[in-house]
């Protein structure tokens, strides 16, 4: 037993937290680490957790007990220890205020690291208490060893990322032996993307570096970012890659890039756009199977999906999802074509981009350029007898007349808009210019969605909710008994977030014979959403809040979700 373990001991029953029989029992067990410590082997033992003893020892010597989850390390603060002093002394510098860096460190007793900082950085350096876990994983993620380019890209080999082009098999012919670290970066940038589940891959030129982000669950992560001086050749080969053209950097351009990543074919909708420091791309990440989920993945509970089940096999109609972007509207509808898709129906697609190819689909690509909007498409693919036809967005007056015009001569009609909520779809429809009866007599359904992230399978924990997350959860929350709050308590899996995964959260306006009345009657969608809620639909925040009494969410990330719901 170390001197440090036996001072411990000592706060610890001065603390009236173990007994001197507790330790010697303790002892007794024998362990199948030798060098396993004391303090160790009571958290094992289930005495006492890691929390406790923390709290127990921030108490003791005035520190603040600190949780690292979700902590996201400015460059400026992350670069003030070096990745050799950071992973030795197990600490991490998490802010500063005036001169005073504030580190993180699991040892309250380290008192030798804080003076050595102390001198090395030639400024006051404090500690804060945080779990050992929680300080690997933002070691793991800010402190990595192989942190230089070099060394990352012999992580991978030439195989891992193939680029399913093509034109690229040309490309890869020309490629120079000074062009493979570039090519093995970008892809590196590409399968770490898919490894952390991300949707979306942002290179943005910075004035004095180049920045590397990836959307997780909705959220944006910067990760460790390339060197200045090869921002030009990475643009340039995922512009490459993309079928760009390299020398136009004055417009913004899009494309498309298909991969093959560890066996996984994905389809990567690229963008740039000219910024201050250089042109800015986002590689927007489309797994194909997302689209085999069933629409229990989705997040309906059973007697949405009843319903929605029953909009979806309607022979004619038109069914709108609204939402704003990265809402998830389209993974929907396609999950929606997924579910009917079968050899005796005709199903056709107008769609800016065509974002997911799908087989047994008929899909069309707008191209506004040579004059194929959406409505010149729609008007022709209607001369095509299809059973269903899914219109990627309603924008213009023109697209709504015939999309409703199609409804009522026998198609089912599929089709976005963007608005806050369901009941204002109808409204948003005759500003465009929609006649106020050809909108009640086509539209079957609206349903609005969002996203919220899912608390983390591996680390979630129960808790028992209290007078305020009751109050919060609204009716939801009156049967206590039945509420089942959850949270994630920070694993890997989900990167000390507590999260990990998203689901939807919906509101479903079925539009009635009555409804239908009020639409004719040109109403506000103010009287529409009122008579809808007397009629037994349930908002997004209503939805959302029995999602999170029933744990497959959290209040917060409901609250934060819904924010503009204000009933």
């Amino acid at each position: 037993m170390t001197s440090n373990d036996e001072y411990v001991l000592q706060i610890l029953k001065e603390h009236g937290s173990v007994t001197d029989e507790q330790v010697q029992k303790i002892l007794e067990v024998p362990s199948s680490n030798t060098e396993t410590s004391v303090v160790d082997r009571i958290i094992e033992s289930g005495a006492l957790t890691e929390s406790d003893i923390l709290a127990i020892l921030a108490s003791q010597f005035g520190m603040e007990v600190m949780s690292l989850k979700g902590v996201d390390l400015a460059p400026e603060i992350r670069d003030m220890i070096s990745v050799e002093t950071a992973r030795r002394y197990k600490v991490v510098p998490v802010y500063k205020t005036g001169d005073t860096l504030t580190v993180a460190m699991g040892d309250p007793l380290d008192f030798d690291t804080l003076d050595m900082l102390r001198y090395m950085l030639k400024c006051n350096v404090e500690g804060v208490i945080a779990p050992r876990e929680e300080i690997k994983m933002m070691l793991d993620k800010f402190y990595a060893v192989e942190s230089s380019v070099e060394t990352m890209l012999d992580q991978i080999g030439d195989n891992t990322v193939d680029v399913a082009s093509k034109d690229d098999l040309l490309i890869q012919a020309d490629v120079t032996e000074s062009d493979a670290p570039i090519i093995k970066l970008v892809s590196l940038i590409i399968l770490e993307a898919f490894r952390n589940r991300a949707s979306d891959i942002h290179l943005e030129p910075l004035e004095k570096r180049f920045r590397v982000r990836y959307r997780i669950d909705g959220v944006l992560h910067e990760v460790d970012s390339p060197p200045k001086r090869l921002q030009p050749a990475i643009i340039s080969r995922v512009k490459i890659m993309a079928g760009m053209k390299i020398s136009e950097k004055r417009i913004p351009q899009d494309g498309r890039i298909q991969v093959n990543i560890m066996g996984r074919e994905l389809d990567l909708r690229v963008s740039s756009i000219p910024a201050n420091h250089g042109e800015s791309i986002v590689m927007r990440i489309l797994d194909k199977q997302n689209l085999a989920l069933g629409l229990p993945k989705l997040g309906f509970f059973s007697d949405d999906q009843q319903t929605f089940e029953h909009l979806i096999g309607l022979s004619d109609g038109i069914l709108l999802v609204t939402g704003p972007t990265g809402s998830g509207k389209t993974t929907t509808l396609y999950a929606c074509l997924n579910h009917i898709n079968r050899p005796d129906r005709k199903i056709i697609t107008v769609e800016d981009p065509v974002e997911y190819q799908m087989s047994g689909i008929n899909q069309v690509q707008v191209r506004e350029d040579i004059g194929m909007t959406f409505a010149a498409a729609l008007r022709s693919i209607l001369r095509q007898a299809p059973n269903i036809v899914m219109i990627g967005e309603i924008r213009d007056r023109e697209t709504a007349n015939i999309a409703t015009e199609a409804s009522l001569t026998g198609h089912l009609v599929f089709s976005t808009l963007h608005t806050n909520d369901a009941p204002s779809a109808v409204t948003r429809l005759l500003d465009i210019g929609v006649k106020p009866f050809l909108v009640a007599s086509s539209v079957r359904a609206v349903m609005a969605q969002r996203l919220v992230r899912c608390v983390c399978e591996q680390c979630k924990e129960r808790y028992d909710a209290t007078d305020a997350d009751l109050r919060l959860l609204g009716s939801f929350g009156q049967a206590a008994s039945e509420v089942q709050l959850a949270r994630g308590r920070g694993c890997t899996k989900c990167s000390l977030t507590g999260y990990s995964g998203r689901k939807g959260i919906f509101e479903i306006f079925l539009i009635t014979d009555e409804i239908q009345k009020m639409i004719f009657q040109k109403v506000p969608s103010s009287e529409l959403r009122a008579r809808a809620r007397e009629m037994g639909m349930r908002t997004l925040r209503e939805d959302g809040q029995r999602k999170a009494a029933a744990g497959v969410t959290t209040i917060d990330e409901i609250m934060r979700v819904t924010m503009g719901d204000q009933d």
